[in-house]
């Protein structure tokens, strides 16, 4: 009755117009970009969590948090939560670069961009974050062998990579990530201090590859501590880019495969890890009580990150793509993700800014302050005293350093959005 009652509009109506070529892959391909996106800027504030607890915690510096027969269940899972960063963070890293040569990127200004970035990331490992990690400008010491320096190697691995076929780099980054434990078995000594012996130039090349926190001079120099091995994080960026091509699906199809290659991770790591076979130099056992056995079966081990750690962490973080690209948008989910298009701003902000929330946390506790300038060389066997907060201020200090970090964040994406081409990408 309605239709009848109204007035009969004698205008010509537009015809309808047929949509621009690629305007719904482009569509698709945004919703795609806010998944990616939103997962690494929900990584990366909960990576600062991790940074924040090393500078405020009373054990910091030198206690073990998920060590099962001395932690608790809180402070266990304020460590184990932030396992999810550097993985997804590397992993995400090899899917962007698909991501960029699926837009058209030519090999060769592709490979030349991961090469020079690659490079750019190792310089800062030894300059910006050295400096304000440590507050310390005492260069016997050189640096930390950390993720950023990990990043920047696997990119000029992958540099190279990317001219060979698809599933040759599929194939190289599983095999990496498969078999790597077999070699668990060989060590090396690292340099024990002055007077002690140099590891060979083939145990230096071990130990960056597969084994951790060693000491090592350099050309008889300053020092460097080896917390990220290369190997398998290599791997996981290669496998990284191989999966981007998924991002060429269809969605329904694409969130298929996203959510059954998650699903299976988590359950091989489930029924790998309850073996005790492979897949970890950590065997798990029995403790006190259930709770505790069931963080000892989750406790795998990060340095080197074993395949059930990147089972572990990648399971979960492809399940959250899938669910991503289904999730309705809000002013929240956009913030975070506009956040994650900008993680090397916000990985060079955060390294002040949690190391000044220890500082002045510190200083208005009454705490001692002088281990927060010190070369770190100095606290080994020498532990400072009087450090350092229960959790609830290091949750406390993580809000602050957040409540500061997302608005720079947020300006920087603008300005980097306005210019999306030159030195910019850098940063």
């Amino acid at each position: 009755m309605s239709i009848l009652l109204e007035p009969k509009d004698h205008t010509e109506k537009p015809k309808p117009q047929r949509p621009e070529p690629g305007a719904e892959s482009r569509a698709r391909g945004t919703a795609r970009l806010q998944s990616v996106d939103l997962l690494r800027g929900l990584v990366m504030i909960v990576m600062v969590l991790d940074h924040v607890r090393d500078y405020v915690h009373k054990d910091g510096l030198f206690g073990d948090p998920t060590n099962v027969t001395t932690t608790t269940f809180v402070l266990f899972m304020t460590r184990w939560i932030t396992h999810y960063c550097a993985p997804v963070f590397i992993f995400l890293a090899g899917v962007g670069a698909y991501l960029q040569r699926a837009k058209g990127t030519s090999p060769r200004d592709l490979s030349w961009f991961l090469w020079t970035r690659g490079v750019w990331l190792i310089v800062l490992e030894f300059t910006v974050i050295r400096i304000t990690t440590w507050f310390n400008v005492d260069y016997t010491f050189l640096g930390v062998l950390q993720v950023i320096w990990t990043l920047g190697v696997s990119m000029i691995v992958l540099a190279a990579l990317i001219h060979l076929p698809l599933r040759v780099i599929a194939g190289f980054g599983i095999a990496m990530v498969l078999v790597h434990n077999a070699f668990d078995w060989v060590h090396v000594d690292g340099w024990k201090g002055p007077g002690s012996p140099v590891p060979s130039a083939w145990g230096v090349v071990w130990i960056l590859l597969h084994q951790t926190t060693e000491l090592l001079p350099v050309f008889g120099g300053p020092v460097v501590f080896v917390i990220y091995p290369l190997v398998p994080w290599i791997g996981v960026m290669a496998a990284g880019y191989a999966l981007g091509h998924v991002y060429t699906f269809e969605a329904s199809r694409r969130q298929r495969w996203l959510m059954r290659m998650g699903i299976g991770l988590v359950a091989g790591f489930v029924l790998l890890r309850a073996t005790n076979l492979y897949g970890d130099p950590s065997m798990w056992s029995t403790q006190r009580n259930a709770l505790m056995t069931v963080l000892s079966f989750i406790n795998v081990t990060k340095y080197p990150a074993s395949l059930l750690f990147v089972m572990m962490t990648l399971g979960p973080a492809l399940i959250a793509l899938a669910w991503f690209e289904r999730l309705g948008r809000s002013s929240v989910t956009n913030a975070i993700a506009r956040v994650g298009r900008v993680p090397l701003f916000f990985y060079l902000l955060q390294w002040p800014l949690a190391h000044s929330a220890g500082l002045i946390a510190s200083a208005v506790g009454g705490k001692d302050t002088a281990h927060y300038f010190m070369n770190p060389t100095a606290l080994i066997g020498a532990p400072a005293t009087n450090v350092g907060f229960d959790l609830p201020v290091v949750y406390l200090c993580w809000a602050a350093v957040i409540a500061v970090l997302i608005p720079l964040c947020l300006w920087y994406a603008n300005v980097k959005q306005r210019h999306p081409s030159g030195w910019l990408r850098y940063l």
